[in-house]
């Protein structure tokens, strides 16, 4: 035990000055190159004296070491300095080996590794700081679209895919709640896709997010129609969907800019809707004007909020593909529609656009009404499984008889 301790903290040891060197590196350009020209230096006479075992191909490790820690200048220098060794190596080598290929070969290497610094010093960052800005940026694009947490009875759930599965969407979604009594859920496509729309989409997820829930309901377009108006953009846009749910009782308003219509599925008569409000594309106009269209979610009821990846296509009208949304989250009505925005996005979802949806469901609770029971699931297994509605419908034909 003692010794596996031992060589675990020996271990931890290790790591924590491999972190520190690479921290220092990264700080110190100057001890950097000088380390890096101390490797090639070593490498060079290694190959001199073990030609046989140490290949002259070695030298291109501390060019690569060099294209995470250096920046520009300093690694052109080492670069110079390793095609001079290089060529030293490759005239000391016998006759008939492709010395004039290698020597070519390593600037092709060295040319690969300055071009990626060049552009890694327009942006301010060397090595992999670059990258790993982008996956903590794509991170906070992920995490801005988490739903919150809801009340016992209601269910939220929210799915994007990216065209071409890239780590970056033009469509995301925002959400906040005020109090606990009710959820504000934005939607929202920006023009464009993937990759192309991400860094829109990252600039206003975090400036819609920050409106959400601080301004007025009632409010939220016309701020965010004016800060899309501040940044400018020649030709961009952005469509959005906006719902506000009371917790409480169901009540919900739903605005619209540019964007699809809202979907709500009637628990009680099996039948969906659309919760169509007009309002114009944001970024266009300087004063806009977006309708309202309020109802209801009753218990068993759903409301979907998706982007037009989910519903249009170039060889489908949106009409048509927003009743095929419909007709495939029909069959998820039995399942409570747990797990319906993942399957949605997946099985619907455009392949060529990005496609977003979300899904708000007032849940029922069979076991909690009067004269209904939930059977065991051994019993369940030889039974027609009913949609909550159903339940719902026999619970209170229940209450109403006389007695």
């Amino acid at each position: 035990m003692s010794g596996g301790s031992g060589f675990a903290g020996v271990r931890r040891a290790g790591l924590r000055a491999a972190r520190s060197l690479v921290r220092r590196a990264r700080k110190s350009q100057t001890l950097t190159l000088i380390a890096l020209i101390a490797v090639t230096a070593a490498v060079t006479a290694l190959a001199l004296a073990l030609p046989s075992l140490i290949p002259t191909a070695a030298l291109t490790i501390p060019l690569l070491l060099g294209g995470m820690l250096l920046r520009f200048r300093p690694l052109v220098v080492l670069t110079f300095i390793a095609l001079v060794l290089g060529s030293f190596v490759m005239s000391g080598r016998a006759d008939g080996l492709p010395k004039i290929g290698f020597v070519v070969t390593l600037g092709v290497v060295g040319w690969i590794v300055l071009t990626g610094a060049k552009v890694r010093s327009r942006l301010g960052v060397q090595g992999s700081r670059g990258e790993s800005m982008l996956i903590e940026l794509r991170d906070i694009l992920t995490a801005q679209g988490e739903l919150p947490r809801l009340p016992s009875g209601w269910l939220a759930e929210a799915s994007i895919r990216s065209a071409g599965g890239q780590s970056f969407s033009g469509d995301f979604v925002v959400a906040a709640t005020r109090g606990e009594d009710q959820l504000e859920v934005a939607l929202v496509d920006v023009s464009g896709k993937g990759i192309d729309a991400g860094t829109r989409a990252l600039l206003l997820s975090g400036a819609f997010g920050g409106l959400l829930g601080v301004v007025p309901v009632e409010e939220f377009l016309p701020a965010a129609n004016h800060y899309l108006r501040r940044q400018d953009w020649d030709d961009d846009f952005a469509t959005v969907v906006h719902v506000a749910v009371d917790l409480r009782t169901g009540d919900f308003e739903v605005r619209t800019a540019g964007h699809p219509p809202a979907i709500q599925f009637d628990a009680w008569s099996g039948r969906w809707a659309t919760r169509d409000s007009d309002g114009p594309l944001l970024g266009l106009v300087e004063k806009p004007e977006f309708a309202v269209n309020k109802g209801q979610l009753k218990l068993g009821d759903a409301l979907f909020l998706y982007s037009d990846g989910m519903v249009e296509t170039p060889r489908r009208d949106i009409g048509l593909g927003t009743d095929r949304l419909a007709g495939h989250a029909e069959r998820l009505v039995a399942h409570g529609f747990k797990g319906a925005a993942e399957e949605l996005v997946v099985e619907i979802g455009g392949p060529g656009d990005d496609s977003a949806i979300v899904v708000i469901h007032r849940q029922t609770h069979p076991s909690e009404l009067p004269g209904t029971c939930t059977p065991p699931r051994a019993a369940q297994s030889g039974t027609t499984r009913r949609s909550p509605h159903a339940v719902l419908r026999q619970a209170l034909a229940g209450r109403s008889r006389p007695a």
